[in-house]
């Protein structure tokens, strides 16, 4: 990696310095925008312990063919990540997904997606019969007769709106599948504002009834794929943006930052201290809280508030005759016999490249840690037990990689957006943060985040 240190040699101050701490996608981002804005002669001087720069964004090959371990896609109607690539000289390498559908397993089997939903909202009774019982079907078509209390700027649960106009089941079964696979969490763990802002805008603005809400915002919806992907995986974007931000990346990790005569010396676990003229902290919020504590306690105290949930994936390679239906793959229902919320059919999803198929199973829901105290074989073992429960498939893996991740995923909880400026609003000048617990938790926003981060040192005069 271009720029590497063990971090024991000594800083030098005969330069400008930016430092950013974490290595993730929020990180390498804010390193590539201050390169730009601050030119060749600044040092650039990135902190991340891990063996490889990234983050969730992590490339193994598996089979043969390399495969993303953590996050694997990004919404294509946020101009983020594909205006990122084009920037790179990288829009040849965005991939589509071939219009594969996911299924939904629930009550034991396996369902269409419903159609015209947000986040699994459904905007009629018909989006989700089928998948819900009769009395459920029945409460949702009465839903628009029925009056809406409704306090414009408000933030509740997904669960307590959903639960309250259509009923539990629509929650367990349509909604909790897609917000487990998003944040590893439930409706009940997140507020409508992050899952949902665009419905949550149309109440503000005066619908009548959710399902009238949901039309609306399904009314204005862009038409085309929604997701994209790397070709080749996540790696081409990572080395890509350290090798064009000159980062110098220092294998250790941040313990401790001083405010010192207008800037900061950050201090690193081998000893060593970093002048630094701007920081960028680009850290999971659990990580931020300790950073902040002693010189930014009004947002150290807002990070804390921030929760997370755990995760692990089992990627695995299997025979290409193996009978998986013609779909991206499945979303699991609250309360299922299974271990995994998600099963992704990566080479129905995104094509097949290769000589065997690839699919990946994820584990962990928020409150859990099974997905991180489990051992390699249990979980290899839970997923081909899945697989079989699914399916109905005795599928022998030809390889196989696990991957875990502790406290990787933020939940948006009700209130979360002022949560967030709380914690912007509490940090002195010049220090910013990024990252995925901020603005949204994925990759798009992450970026998004990373450039605002930039832009808020560049505003208090600290890029020279």
């Amino acid at each position: 990696m271009p720029g590497s240190s063990s971090g024991r040699a000594g800083p030098h101050r005969r330069r400008t310095a930016y430092c950013v701490v974490g290595g993730g996608i929020s990180g390498l981002t804010a390193a590539y925008r201050l390169r730009l804005a601050v030119g060749d002669d600044a040092a650039i001087i990135l902190f991340d312990p891990a063996d490889r720069l990234g983050g969730v964004l992590r490339t193994e090959r598996v089979g043969g063919q390399p495969m993303d371990v953590g996050a694997e896609a990004f919404v294509q109607r946020r101009p983020e990540v594909p205006a990122l690539l084009a920037e790179l000289g990288l829009a040849d390498r965005q991939r589509d997904t071939t219009g594969a559908r996911p299924l939904i397993y629930s009550q034991a089997r396996l369902h269409p997606l419903p159609s015209d939903t947000v986040v699994g909202i459904p905007s009629s009774a018909e989006s989700v019969a089928g998948l819900v019982d009769d009395g459920t079907v029945a409460r949702i078509a009465e839903e628009p007769n029925r009056p809406l209390q409704w306090r414009q700027g408000s933030d509740p649960s997904v669960a307590e709106v959903v639960a309250d106009r259509f009923g539990e089941q629509v929650v367990s079964r349509a909604v909790d599948p897609l917000l487990a696979g998003v944040y590893a969490g439930s409706a009940a763990s997140i507020g409508l504002r992050s899952a949902a802002p665009t419905v949550a805008a149309a109440l503000d603005a005066g619908a009548a009834s959710l399902t009238g809400a949901v039309g609306q915002v399904l009314g204005t919806t862009r038409a085309g794929p929604v997701f994209g992907a790397v070709d080749g995986g996540y790696c081409v974007l990572v080395d890509a943006l350290a090798r064009r931000s000159q980062l110098r990346w220092v294998q250790a990790a941040v313990q401790r930052l001083e405010h010192v005569d207008g800037g900061w010396v950050l201090h690193d676990d081998t000893g060593t201290p970093w002048p630094a003229d701007g920081v960028v902290l680009a850290v999971p919020a659990p990580r931020l809280v300790p950073l902040l504590d002693g010189i930014a306690p009004r947002s150290a105290a807002a990070a804390h508030r921030i929760r997370s949930a755990s995760s692990a994936v089992v990627a695995l390679a299997v025979p290409p005759d193996t009978a998986f239906p013609q779909q991206s793959g499945v979303l699991v229902a609250t309360g299922e016999a299974l271990h995994a919320k998600a099963i992704t059919l990566s080479s129905r999803k995104w094509g097949s490249g290769g000589e065997v198929e690839l699919l990946r199973l994820s584990f962990g829901r928020f409150g859990e840690d099974l997905a991180v105290r489990t051992s390699d074989d249990e979980l290899l073992a839970w997923a081909v037990d899945d697989l079989a429960t699914v399916f109905g498939l005795a599928v022998d893996p030809l390889d196989a990689r696990v991957q875990r991740w502790p406290d990787a995923m933020p939940q948006y909880g009700p209130g979360h957006a002022h949560v967030v400026a709380e914690l912007r609003a509490g940090l002195p000048p010049g220090l910013a943060v990024a990252g995925s617990y901020l603005d949204g938790i994925g990759v798009p926003a992450c970026v998004g985040a990373a450039g605002r981060a930039v832009s808020e040192l560049l505003k208090v005069g600290v890029a020279r």
